[in-house]
């Protein structure tokens, strides 16, 4: 399982430069979990400023991102549970693209966070993250091509991930039929159906999760007596499901996604990553809606 994760990892991983179109996005999640009382909820919102510069098809576009996750633990758990249900995620990016050769664009992008769940009175050096990613982008989607299309290959790395390496970022998007196209890759490989300029449908399958530090650690007691330290809480999803979209105003878009989780894994870690208690492993439903703006 933990192979299939990783190779799930590699493909889908990431937010892609050049791949999303969004510059604003306002969404709710809610995750129940089955064969449990427990369930997860999460706000999100985040908007990005393209800035143009001199340099024709040069932007420089800052970012921010906020994140606020509870978990309602209504099981018993092995650990203290009190101020370690609700998390945070405070993320800034800046990046820059430019085009360089025909229908081909590069992009840059580094980012810090901060992950926590806030229990003391401010934040400490464990709970800030650091990103950094490099794209290029073949982009004949806007083109009177017959059949639309884009390419997007880079390599991203997050000190999340807790490997000294890099990983592969490959996307390819297609539309082969005026109502039809299909992506495959990062962030997400869909098939979508569009009806007419204002409603759309797919099918999709995608990863979803968090990371987050916790500041003070919690003492672990396993069935057989023995103890260990839990660092910090991560959750891993790989969902599959259907989506509808709504295109309500100009470049204003309301969606909604259901989906079944392929993959759950809600889990407590030690400072190497190991995992130290599984608070939930059973697939599950998958809920989210929002609003977002695109061009």
């Amino acid at each position: 399982m933990r192979n299939i994760l990783l190779f799930f990892t590699l493909i889908f991983c990431g937010c892609c430069l050049g791949q999303t179109t969004d510059l604003m996005r306002v969404e709710w999640t809610r995750i129940p979990q089955v064969d449990s009382d427990n369930s997860i909820s999460r706000f999100r919102s985040f908007i990005n400023f393209p800035i143009p510069l001199s340099w024709e098809g040069s932007y420089l576009i800052p970012g921010f991102e906020y994140r606020h996750i509870t978990l309602d633990i209504d099981d018993p758990v092995p650990y203290d549970a009190n101020d370690a249900k609700t998390f945070q995620v405070f993320r800034a990016t800046m990046a820059y693209t430019f085009k360089f050769k025909n229908d081909w664009r590069f992009g840059a992008r580094a980012g810090v966070e901060l992950a926590s769940n806030f229990e003391r009175a401010d934040f400490l050096g464990r709970d800030v993250r650091f990103s950094g990613a490099a794209y290029l982008i073949r982009d004949r989607s806007a083109e009177e091509v017959e059949k639309p299309n884009r390419w997007v290959i880079g390599l991203q790395y997050s000190t999340n991930q807790g490997r000294p390496f890099p990983l592969p970022v490959i996307n390819y998007f297609r539309q082969f039929h005026p109502q039809w196209s299909y992506s495959i890759g990062t962030p997400k490989t869909n098939l979508k159906h569009s009806f007419n300029d204002k409603h759309s449908v797919q099918a999709y399958i995608s990863l979803d999760g968090f990371f987050s530090n916790l500041q003070n650690n919690r003492v672990v007691t396993n069935p057989d007596g023995t103890t260990a330290v839990a660092d910090n809480i991560s959750m891993t999803q790989i969902i599959s499901g259907l989506g509808y979209e709504f295109n309500f105003a100009k470049n204003f878009y309301f969606y909604a996604y259901a989906a079944y989780t392929l993959y759950n894994e809600l889990r407590l870690r030690d400072e190497n990553r190991d995992n130290v208690f599984n608070l939930n492993e059973n697939n599950t439903g998958y809920f989210r809606t929002g609003v977002k703006y695109k061009i």
